[in-house]
């Protein structure tokens, strides 16, 4: 007969949600905490004493209350003193930042990514450099309590080594390991896939809060994607959950980075899209100088002028939305055929795809998905854009503070 959990274990389970509701919710009254919770009144004060104690939360009079009698009081996360750091590795971009207690974005450091070979000592030092410039910056009273990375590619989740990124050109490299070594802290770097983190990111605090089964789609020169059932990741066996991008849609298609042909990811990436948009110069057509010259036409910013042409009446441009929206819509309806999710979130570079060829996407979906499972779905762009990583990123990073408040923050004080 297995014992039930001890006093000390049901106090920690009440600090880390209590927590969570003000890291998620933001400020919030001890009275609703009480009817959030379930729990009564005197068990919330002692909560809240401890927590402001540790100097997790402070609580304050409300700035109006509007009723009579004595108001109750408000908790609100100490942003400014309690933080970590989130980082993103992108195909084009790396990027960081210092992150409060409440998801607040204090301070960010981006630069330019070139694509090619993963430089472990150049990008991890590029990161640690950022960090340390960001940390310069705070006051004495501070404390970072986690750091986490956003990657595009395939992460193990039990030692957060990155076992694939082709479009990282990277392949089994300790990334959170020497991140961590650089950074200094003392503190471990988790790391997360890309498309993974965002779904979260959206899930706890962007266009899908209170959706508790999602799908979400991230591109960037490929396709990733993150899948929220029941309101849980799901992250497969070892970690490698999600990668929708390399679902064939097209046997007969485009040659995929993974081997395969007609993946998702070769139909709908930034690729086939430049290429059906006529924005890209094949080599070997029209000389070295020529294809020099579109390598410069890749990223983000070339998506959204083939769009943007799309919208002002380019012929060419419109056409390739067309055949890379038809894809992506038979992709989604795949999708939504074997999960059934409540909404669809189309996010990196993907947005601005889904904006442009959204009559596509719902044509495929009309056609491919069964009826009863896309009645009530909802196709949604990301409300955190560019951000969304970063801020999954984050909340990786804050997971270990939530789960057991004080036990982190004494270990990282102490």
């Amino acid at each position: 007969m297995r014992a039930g959990p001890s006093q000390e274990d049901i106090r920690r389970h009440n600090l880390g949600a209590l927590l969570r509701h003000v890291h998620l919710g933001g400020p919030i009254s001890r009275a609703e905490l009480t009817a959030k919770m379930g729990l009564n009144r005197s068990t919330i004060m002692a909560l809240t004493s401890d927590l402001t104690a540790a100097g997790l939360v402070r609580e304050e009079l409300p700035r109006e209350t509007g009723r009579a009698g004595r108001p109750s009081l408000v908790v609100r996360p100490e942003s400014s003193k309690v933080y970590v750091f989130a980082f993103d590795v992108g195909p084009d971009r790396l990027a960081a930042a210092r992150v409060g207690l409440g998801g607040a974005i204090l301070d960010r450091r981006e630069t330019a990514r070139r694509r090619g070979p993963f430089d472990l000592d150049e990008l991890a030092g590029t990161l640690a450099g950022f960090a340390r410039q960001m940390r310069r910056k705070t006051r004495a009273d501070t404390v970072c309590v986690g750091a986490a990375a956003a990657v595009s590619g395939g992460v193990r989740k039990d030692d957060g080594v990155i076992m694939f990124g082709p479009n990282l050109g990277a392949e089994v490299v300790p990334f959170g390991e020497e991140l961590g070594r650089r950074l200094g802290l003392g503190l471990p770097v988790s790391v997360g896939n890309d498309a993974n983190l965002a779904a979260l990111a959206e899930h706890s605090r962007g266009v899908a809060v209170a959706v508790r089964d999602l799908i979400y789609l991230h591109g960037d020169v490929g396709i990733g994607g993150g899948i929220i059932t029941g309101g849980h990741l799901l992250g497969g066996h070892d970690g490698y959950g999600g990668e929708v991008g390399h679902m064939v849609v097209n046997p007969d298609g485009r040659p995929c980075g993974c081997g395969s042909r007609g993946c998702l990811e070769a139909e709908v990436g930034e690729r086939a899209l430049l290429e059906a948009a006529g924005r890209t110069i094949l080599p070997g057509r029209e000389g070295a100088r020529a294809v020099e010259e579109a390598a410069g036409r890749q990223g983000r910013d070339a998506v959204r002028a083939v769009v943007d042409a799309a919208d002002r009446g380019d012929i060419v441009a419109q056409e390739g939305l067309k055949r890379v929206g038809g894809w992506l819509g038979l992709g989604v309806a795949n999708l939504v055929n074997i999960f059934n999710p409540e909404m669809v979130i189309f996010g990196g570079m993907l947005r601005e795809v889904y904006l442009g060829s959204a009559a596509q996407v719902r044509s495929r979906l009309a056609t491919h998905a069964m009826g009863p499972q896309r009645e009530r779905l909802r196709l949604r762009t990301s409300a955190l854009a560019d951000d969304a990583t970063l801020v999954g990123a984050a909340e990786l990073a804050f997971a270990h503070v939530l789960a057991d408040p004080l036990e982190v923050l004494a270990r990282v004080t102490g």
